[in-house]
């Protein structure tokens, strides 16, 4: 990677929510000083809404290292679960094994819970992040436990954070009462002209640029105009003119690096996109895949798919995602790309970036790895068939740029017994021959 050559510690442009990379503009630092307000507050309940990538993540994850020692939390990122799911899921937050309870049980549980702590002194959080997939009903529940009180205040302080969605459902008539229940509610809008430029020399210089320019002061306005001021979308188009200056063997991004990542990602002017795109240049969809979340592999028409990525889990297919060219993040939790919910898949598991001419698969430090062959790898150019194993997840790979007829989803090849590739330094389509990287390694 870059990091050596550019002279910096850590990546810069990563796409995890890091909360040490947390830059905060003037409406970031308000959105997380209501989030501090439900600490202060007896009747904390505060709803933060933003476009996919604004940062809403990497707020609260800023905002819970902060909390004090007297502070419970829950944490809920699953959101497309049922009522039951939902008061299991704070339960088990909590510290309970709620699964064989029922309804009734799970109630009186919390709410015993909720008493408890109060009476010891401590303060109780709950955080519902993706908030927008909630139904009315698990909606309606949030709002009953809001309404947990003593005879002087209430109990549970509330966090709710999602996309735009969200308020239209928070201001549907049957929820009217739950409205009312909140105290404040903060929509993140996307960082201006100038804030994008502070926001990429703030993430330099806590990878270690010091006071290095390491961007020549034209590509600021160029990163802006593409990314349109969207957290995420400056990530990808920095990190790729990153790689890009690297391969041109220069220690500064240029306007031609710049040109040359938005070349390689195909974008367009951000004011000429559909009104919403994740980082893959696919628009936001209603539509769900079993075990994958709804934003994952939404192609846009405009983008004929270069490639396709079956993903098996048990041998069943539970997703098949079309590849256009920009990257697809992995991982647990709902702020991903393509979501697998599984105790084998990090939070962020790994990422695929597709261009013209290739498809790469790269590990983001996951605990349990990435596997093809039976070999552990890093980073591989995917070839046609590949089948890479993410614990109990097969991605199976399928290559269209050669308008192969092949469905991979018809038939599930078969997982070669040997080698396996960790290629790390190769450019467009080279392959080179197998090589070994250690010991055969059982990725269960």
């Amino acid at each position: 990677m870059y990091i050596e050559p550019f002279q910096l510690k850590d990546l810069p442009f990563r796409l995890s929510p890091d909360p040490q990379f947390l830059y905060l503009s003037k409406q970031h630092a308000r959105a997380k000083a209501y989030m501090e307000s439900t600490i202060w507050f007896a009747d904390g309940f505060v709803v933060i809404t933003g476009e996919i990538g604004a940062g809403k993540t990497t707020l609260i994850e800023s905002f819970l290292k902060e909390i004090p020692p007297d502070v419970v939390v829950a944490q809920i990122n699953q959101t497309q679960v049922s009522a039951v799911d939902f008061l299991q899921s704070v339960l088990s937050q909590f510290g309970f094994s709620p699964f064989k309870m029922k309804k009734g049980e799970l109630l009186a549980t919390l709410n015993n819970f909720l008493i408890e702590q109060y009476a010891a002194g401590r303060r109780v959080l709950l955080i519902v992040d993706e908030a927008q997939n909630l139904s009315m009903r698990v909606l309606e529940e949030i709002r009953l436990l809001s309404g947990v009180e003593t005879t002087r205040e209430k109990v549970l302080r509330i966090i709710l954070a999602g996309q735009p969605e969200l308020n239209a459902k928070l201001d549907a008539p049957e929820l009217v009462q739950l409205n009312q229940r909140v105290r404040l509610r903060f929509h993140l809008t996307t960082l201006s002209q100038t804030e994008t430029t502070e926001y990429i020399r703030h993430r330099l210089e806590v990878a270690g640029a010091g006071d290095r320019q390491l961007f020549d002061e034209d590509t600021f306005a160029e990163i802006f105009r593409y990314s349109g001021g969207v957290p995420r979308l400056i990530n990808t188009l920095c990190d790729t003119a990153m790689m890009a200056a690297y391969t041109a063997d220069r220690d500064r991004v240029t306007a031609t690096d710049i040109a040359s990542a938005v070349s390689e990602l195909q974008w367009t002017e951000f004011s000429a996109r559909p009104y919403r795109q994740n980082t893959s240049g696919a628009t936001t969809s209603s539509a769900t895949t079993s075990g994958a979340a709804p934003r994952a592999g939404q192609a846009d028409a405009a983008l004929a798919p270069l490639a396709r990525l079956v993903v098996v889990e048990g041998g069943r297919t539970v997703a098949e995602i079309p590849l256009v060219p920009g990257r697809v993040i992995i991982g647990r939790t709902p702020d991903n790309d393509l979501q697998l919910d599984s105790r084998f898949i990090s939070r962020h598991h790994c990422q695929l970036t597709t261009t013209s001419h290739s498809t790469v698969i790269e590990d983001l430090n996951s605990t349990n790895g990435l596997y093809v062959r039976a070999t552990r790898v890093h980073r591989r150019y995917l070839r046609d068939g590949d089948v890479v194993l993410l614990g109990k997840h097969e991605l199976i790979y399928a290559d269209e740029r050669m308008n192969r007829s092949r469905n991979p989803s018809d038939t599930l090849p078969a997982i070669p017994a040997l080698g396996g590739h960790d290629e790390e330094t190769l450019a467009g389509d080279e392959l080179p021959s197998d090589f070994a990287l250690g010991p055969t390694r059982n990725p269960s």
